[in-house]
């Protein structure tokens, strides 16, 4: 004889009133990041409405003086470092991934240390030493004669080389991580099939590696275009240079504006070149993850040449550069607190850590609910516009802080009309609000992207529980989330402040009268030439920007080491 089971018992339904508010406070959450991605669009969106509204006379005059020049410099320049950081980056994560030689080891950590060397800084100390009043030059003529010839210092060519030096490790991270991850499977049929390794490495490892190769020279061509300092070090006039000449020296903001338009284009190239190299192939490799290729020992005369050549390029884009500073501001370091207590120094170093620290928090605390606010909502709009506040950081820093100035100068425009006292220019030229504003915009796809990778951790459940038990959606984040993604949140605090630390185009533009940091200070004392002068602001930034280049070592070696 059966018995009937129990019938379950019906959920209680929710309260009317309780489920009004959590429908008005999903659209709050929704609405918010909604509000942030138009903030980050905003300056986006003013250059490319200047771009896609073009004056025939700005171009006409353009075009019949120096237009056609710096087109033709940026895309050499932007060949010239896809090549060098090409062979060095992709060339060095081979080498030291699947081949075993002296100090092999440790070449795969410190090779990333040239992350911490921005490019403008060892670009002057490059000019310091191989232009004619250097050590090099001098000495050559010295031993050679007066007539001794020596290549032009100051060219393309040599600013290509200093900008790949410094952006190599991008491409080398990427590419080395997808070579540990790579199952070794397919190489080692291409062998047994009599592949010879450097022919296997190209057919069957490059391809499975190109999204990781592309992502990388993409960030690489990113870097490239925003830099204007590096190359006006070696007289290269690129559209970026262009527009901060034509802005600071010509004060033609329609011209800028236009120039400014030219490089987003460019940038959109980049970002649609990249998107082609992931997507028209795909790529797969079977037997689940990788544990990377086999390691190669090298032997003979080849050891120690694989050496020389990591120990090269490690001195070159870091090692040199670093103790040149250090010699340079030998006596400025042993002269103690007196020098670096000078009201000059102290302030351009308050200067830098306040608004780093302010960009910082700020950023920290939008991603922060930007994150939060995609995990209580979970629907598209919600997804869409938070990928939208990441936008910035694919734009470059010039592009950013014109569209910053026109924005500005609208609302100025605007305040002005209904009266409030100030007139224009009140927040271009009045504070440092515009440089926070660019800094947040720039450099808030940093923040948001390390704390959602802590909220990935978080487990739904945990939230959802939280949720029907009757917490809000702000108590939620103050009492479950917060805790759990403390170390994405200090992750994002780190990485912006030194970003912020290392910018430069964006200060040079939109810095108050009088307002100057570490990095202008390097820049201005270096295009003077004063390179002695420049050392101590210059190693300052090296300095504090090795903190988050030693944690990326450090994880990396974690992260991908556990992979093998």
């Amino acid at each position: 004889m059966s018995t009937a089971s129990p019938a379950p018992p019906r959920a209680t339904p929710e309260p009317p009133a309780r489920a009004r508010r959590r429908i008005g406070s999903r659209i709050g959450w929704t609405l918010l990041v909604m509000a942030v991605a138009v903030f980050v669009v905003i300056p986006v969106a003013e250059v490319t409405a200047g771009a896609l509204n073009p004056t025939p006379d700005v171009w006409a005059r353009l075009w019949s003086t120096v237009l056609p020049g710096m087109i033709g410099s940026t895309l050499a320049l932007m060949a010239g470092v896809t090549v060098g950081t090409l062979v060095l980056g992709a060339g060095l994560a081979w080498l030291v991934t699947v081949h075993s030689f002296p100090g092999s080891g440790v070449f795969r950590w410190l090779l990333v240390l040239p992350l911490a060397m921005p490019a403008y800084v060892l670009g002057f100390v490059f000019l310091a030493i191989f232009d004619a009043p250097g050590p090099v030059q001098t000495g050559l003529r010295t031993v050679f004669g007066a007539d001794v010839w020596f290549p032009d210092v100051r060219s393309l060519p040599a600013a290509a080389l200093v900008l790949s030096l410094s952006l190599y490790p991008y491409v080398y991270l990427l590419v080395r991580a997808a070579l540990l991850e790579q199952a070794p499977a397919t190489f080692e049929a291409a062998r047994t099939l009599g592949a010879s390794r450097g022919r296997a490495a190209i057919r069957v490892v490059l391809p499975l590696a190109r999204p990781s190769l592309a992502a990388g020279l993409a960030l690489v061509l990113m870097e490239t275009l925003t830099d204007f300092a590096t190359v006006s070090y070696f007289n290269v006039q690129t559209v970026s240079v262009g527009v901060y000449q034509v802005w600071k020296g010509q004060f033609d903001r329609a011209a800028a504006t236009e120039l400014a338009g030219l490089v987003l284009l460019f940038a959109v190239a980049v970002i649609a070149a990249e998107r082609l190299l992931r997507g028209r192939a795909r790529y797969h490799q079977k037997g689940g993850r990788g544990r990377g290729l086999a390691t190669v020992r090298l032997t003979g005369a080849r050891r120690w040449l694989a050496t020389g050549a990591c120990v090269a390029v490690l001195a070159a884009a870091f090692g040199l550069p670093a103790l040149q500073l250090l010699w340079w501001s030998g006596a400025d370091l042993l002269s103690g607190a007196a020098k670096l207590l000078n009201p000059r120094y102290a302030g351009y170093a308050t200067n830098s850590l306040v608004i780093g620290a302010i960009a910082a928090v700020s950023c920290a605390v939008i991603g922060l609910l930007i994150a939060h606010s995609t995990r209580m909502t979970g629907g598209r709009i919600t997804t869409i516009a938070a990928q939208a506040t990441t936008v910035g950081y694919a734009i470059p820093g010039v592009v950013v802080a014109i569209g910053v100035l026109i924005a500005f100068a609208h609302l100025d425009t605007g305040l002005e009309a209904i009266g409030v006292p100030g007139g224009t220019g009140l927040l271009v030229t009045g504070s440092v609000i515009g440089i926070i504003y660019a800094y947040v915009v720039r450099f808030l796809a940093l923040s948001y992207h390390s704390i959602d990778a802590s909220f990935t951790k978080v487990s739904p459940a945990m939230t959802a529980s939280a949720l029907s038990l009757g917490a809000s959606p702000a108590r939620v984040l103050g009492k479950v989330h917060l805790p759990l993604v403390r170390t994405g949140v200090v992750t994002a605090l780190v990485l912006v402040t030194i970003d912020a630390l290392k910018e430069l185009p964006i200060v040079l533009l939109l810095r108050p009268f009088g307002f100057d940091t570490l990095a202008v200070w390097t820049y201005q004392l270096a295009s003077e030439s004063r390179w002695e002068s420049a050392a101590l602001p210059a190693l300052t930034i090296v300095a504090v920007a090795l903190v988050p280049v030693v944690l990326l070592i450090g994880k990396d070696r974690r992260g991908l080491e556990g992979a093998r």
